[in-house]
């Protein structure tokens, strides 16, 4: 583990190589998964806010999940997340051929909100997690996203450079280049 300041990340996000290759994965991280995608507090009235705008984005599917369950749901861990359309994709999802996309960051690129997404799709696969005195930034490898690591690898693009915008919204640009520079000792 790598600590700057009161962030603890894990060198997994250095060392490993990974970048998207929505092509192959079809978007399932936002089909797959026990629970919705993870918010904040301040997410949750940022949705609630935005649902209306974002839900002329949305398949049906989508809205009627939204209308009977709400912008954000508690999930089994007692935690903030996005509903789920059934037990399966984010009701925020919009599917484009055979491809899931988000709602939310369609809304964001066409201008008519100013929120992108929730910081933990943006992050994915880093998962981030806050305690009292530090944050914790670990990498998750799922099974779906392959085709990612192996892009990542051919590509040599690291975690942490894939991730360089939503690391820099979370942390700062100054911990940021922090975590490059000891990428690049980490390599050494």
């Amino acid at each position: 583990m790598l600590r700057i300041e009161n962030n603890i990340i894990s060198l997994n996000i250095l060392e490993k190589k990974f970048c998207c290759d929505i092509s192959q994965c079809l978007g399932n991280c936002c089909r797959y998964g026990d629970s919705g995608a993870p918010l904040t507090s301040e997410e949750v009235k940022i949705l609630e806010e935005i649902m209306p705008t974002v839900l002329a984005f949305l398949p049906e599917a989508g809205k009627k999940a939204l209308v009977e369950k709400g912008s954000s749901v508690i999930d089994f861990e007692g935690d903030n997340v996005t509903p789920l359309v059934g037990s399966e994709e984010c009701a925020y999802a919009i599917i484009e051929g055979n491809t899931f996309l988000c709602g939310i960051e369609r809304a964001w690129t066409e201008g008519k909100i100013s929120f992108r997404k929730p910081l933990s799709c943006h992050l994915f696969p880093i998962r981030i997690r806050k305690y009292s005195d530090f944050i914790a930034l670990n990498y998750e490898e799922w099974a779906i996203c392959i085709a990612a690591r192996e892009r990542g690898n051919t590509e040599g693009i690291y975690v942490y450079q894939f991730l360089k915008e939503p690391l820099i919204r979370v942390l700062g640009k100054d911990i940021y280049n922090q975590i490059c520079v000891a990428a690049e000792e980490f390599r050494k």
